[in-house]
């Protein structure tokens, strides 16, 4: 019995044994298959994952390519900045023998070159990092070029990138070098989040991103201990393209002008906003294009481009296009004559109101001149009134219905009601004729008056010339004519003496040029406000223009300023708009050499036997006709020594008489066929600044002789034979 139950027991034993045995096999063969199955069949597969969680992929940002003026200065360029890390286990901070004195002599450059800590802190961060075995801390961000070039060269960081432990990451920032000059025109672009899937694109910058923006790079980054990820610089790493540059057709010497005449009248009034735009009238290129903002009282910055991007009532400015329609349909001439009444007309339910009221009866030229609604209110009702398409049809066909197409975006859509509008009331033709009713931007009717300048040949306003790669060009953008004839030939010479006289006669003619012409129109505007209508229900508010072109005879440049709701008493265009166009026009006239017309000298008698003299230095000149024996004599006793420094010679039968050259002193004096060096000394002596092109002797000055020193601080003069 007890035999038998040992028996069962031993064998209970070896059954559960073999039991666990084989449980063990069976889990151990798992295992290996597992091993078998993770190891060589999935093996690739682990290894990517592993990697993956190891490693990222980052986007290399490229530079962003240059914005140059049209004479080849930088409006907008990308600067290197430079991020600063430390590899606290790199063997110059763990493995040296010397780096008590190093820590030491590193903590002292690094407290000099940044000054923002004492010697004895930066010795202690070091330690810290050294200490934590921190392989990635941010040292320094946005440092510059020069402080990055430094810190390369301080001790321990000299020993190079992995005994160093210095790790360097270069980006870029955006910088304007002339500030807030064409600062809106140039524009921005920025990211609002990581992937920028949401980017806000302005100006020259937004509007030519693709060609600036470059190509994208790839680079790998690894995780290191602490989760922080380090660059790999290997052969997988695909360098960025930098981007393109553009040459545009602003020049930043003509936009500093503009930017400071805008700004000082804009000051001086203390109104809400304002714009200036020049523009090129054979091609349609704008020189410059001033938009100012008020942020408060004498202060303005450039936060909208009201040029292309602001809807406005033109106010009289529109009366060019009113009187182009009456031309071109033989309805006047500008010696018509129109009874303006008193200066008051009712039309339906609305009175039409001129500022200087008794006009009486008056010819269209004086009505255009002088702005009078009336005139202007009462002929276009009368030729238009049966056929108000035939008016509509005029704006059309001049482009004054659509965009102009920019090279940037924003422009708005002009706005002109058609006779069919359900708006379109018995008082919309007359108010239309004066400029209300319709809106259109700045630009847009600067592009009618430079086509009306131009000969009736409508320009597309140009900002981008050209894109080029590393010199070479890329793209090009020439002129581009919209509308071949506004008008006809005979039409545009009438409306360019209409507006010749406005500055002769009419509301310009209080800043004539002595020394070349211009023309243009004056328009005074009453600003809607919304539901309270024009009286703004505090009064009413005003936004005063000028637009037209100089010079007059010969037109070049074409011009438009905008005064926009001025606080002050002056609102009318001749003493806020005009002001600025004439000193944006005085200084490019003194400044271009090709606008001035040949200065009439008379001719000197000469002998064969006696030398020609030009003007000089007097004493000079009579320490020369000396020493070769020449008689001369002073031609003027009455002068004063003082008066007699400069001269020129004039022969005389068989003797040289030197004439004294009288220099106003508050006048530009007359420097053709004097050498060089006492040509810049009477120049710099007035206080102007002097550009020389060409050698020999001075034959031609970029600003005629007797202008005001107050109108101009640079001159040019050429040189050649004389």
């Amino acid at each position: 019995m007890a035999t038998n139950t040992n028996t069962n027991t031993r064998k209970a034993i070896l059954i559960r044994t073999g039991v666990v045995f084989a449980c063990m096999f069976l889990f151990g063969a798992v295992i290996v298959a597992y091993l078998f199955k993770i190891q060589v069949k999935e093996g690739s597969q682990w290894i990517a994952l592993a990697e993956s969680l190891s490693t990222k992929e980052v986007n290399l940002e490229p530079v962003r390519g240059n914005i140059f003026d049209c004479n080849g200065n930088l409006l907008a360029t990308s600067v290197p900045i430079y991020d600063v890390r430390i590899d606290g286990k790199a063997t110059g901070f763990t493995k040296n023998e010397n780096l008590e004195n190093d820590l030491d002599s590193l903590a002292i450059c690094m407290s000099a070159e940044f000054k923002d800590k004492s010697a004895r802190a930066y010795k202690d961060l070091f330690k810290k990092i050294t200490k934590t075995g921190n392989r990635y801390y941010l040292l320094k961000n946005k440092i510059s070029f020069r402080q990055m070039q430094n810190l390369s060269k301080f001790p321990i960081f000299r020993m190079g990138k992995y005994k160093g432990g210095l790790l360097v990451t270069e980006r870029t920032k955006r910088e304007k070098p002339f500030g807030y000059l064409a600062e809106r025109t140039i524009g921005f672009r920025q990211a609002l989040d990581a992937d920028e899937s949401n980017v806000i694109k302005v100006g020259l910058e937004g509007s030519f991103d693709k060609y600036l923006g470059g190509k994208r790079g790839k680079q790998i980054m690894q995780r290191i201990a602490g989760g922080t990820y380090i660059p790999i610089n290997d052969e997988s790493t695909i360098d960025a393209q930098q981007g393109k540059d553009i040459y545009t057709t602003i020049d930043i010497n003509l936009q500093d002008v503009a930017e400071n005449s805008l700004m000082n009248t804009l000051v001086e009034n203390d109104a809400e906003w304002g714009t200036a735009i020049l523009m090129e009238v054979a091609t349609g290129e704008i020189k410059a294009m001033a938009n100012l903002s008020r942020v408060s009282e004498g202060k303005y910055t450039e936060k909208f481009n009201y040029a292309i991007g602001e809807r406005m009532e033109p106010g009289s400015t529109m009366k060019l296009v009113s009187m182009m329609a009456l031309l071109e349909d033989g309805h006047v001439k500008p010696t018509d004559h129109v009874d303006a009444e008193n200066g008051e007309k009712l039309f339906c339910s609305s009175t039409m109101r001129d500022s200087h009221l008794g006009t009486g009866v008056v010819s269209m030229q004086e009505a255009f001149e002088h702005s009078s609604n009336v005139a202007f209110g009462k002929q276009i009702k009368r030729f238009y009134q049966r056929n108000p398409q035939q008016f509509y049809d005029h704006i059309e066909k001049i482009n004054l219905t659509k965009k102009l197409n920019l090279q940037l975006s924003g422009e708005p859509n002009p706005y002109v009601r058609k006779p069919n509008d359900p708006e379109w009331s018995c008082t919309t033709l007359p108010w239309m004729s004066i400029g209300y009713e319709v809106l259109f931007t700045p630009l847009q009717v600067l592009s009618i008056y430079n086509a009306v300048a131009n000969n009736g040949k409508l320009m597309q306003p140009l900002l981008v010339k050209s894109v080029s790669n590393a010199g070479s060009m890329v793209k090009e953008y020439p002129s581009k004519v919209l509308v071949e004839k506004v008008c006809s030939e005979q039409t545009a010479k009438q409306l360019r003496l209409m507006m010749e006289g406005v500055v002769l006669r009419g509301t310009a003619s209080s800043l004539k040029s002595d020394f070349y012409s211009y023309a243009g129109k004056t328009g005074t505007a009453v600003i809607a406000k919304g539901k309270q209508g024009y009286s703004g229900g505090v009064g009413k508010i005003y936004r005063a223009s000028f637009c037209g072109y100089f010079p007059a005879d010969q037109p070049r440049y074409s011009c438009f300023v905008l005064i926009s709701e001025p606080r002050k008493e002056n609102y009318y265009a001749a003493k806020i708009a005009l002001p600025v166009f004439k000193e944006i026009a005085d200084k490019v006239y003194a400044t271009s050499l090709n606008l001035h017309k040949e200065l009439k000298y008379a001719t000197h008698y000469t002998i064969n036997d006696l030398p020609q003299s030009n003007k000089a230095y007097t004493d000079d000149l009579k320490l020369v006709l000396n020493q070769i024996g020449i008689s001369n004599h002073l031609h003027n006793d009455s002068i004063t020594e003082e008066e007699s420094i400069w001269a020129k010679a004039e022969i005389q039968d068989k003797s040289v008489a030197i004439q004294p050259l009288l220099h106003n002193k508050g006048f530009v004096p007359d420097v053709k066929g004097m050498g060089l060096r006492d040509a810049i000394y009477l120049l710099e002596s007035k206080g102007l600044t002097v550009r020389v092109k060409g050698v020999g002797k001075v034959v031609r000055q970029s600003v005629t002789p007797g202008t005001p020193l107050g109108l101009v601080k640079v001159i040019q003069i050429q040189l050649g034979k004389a």
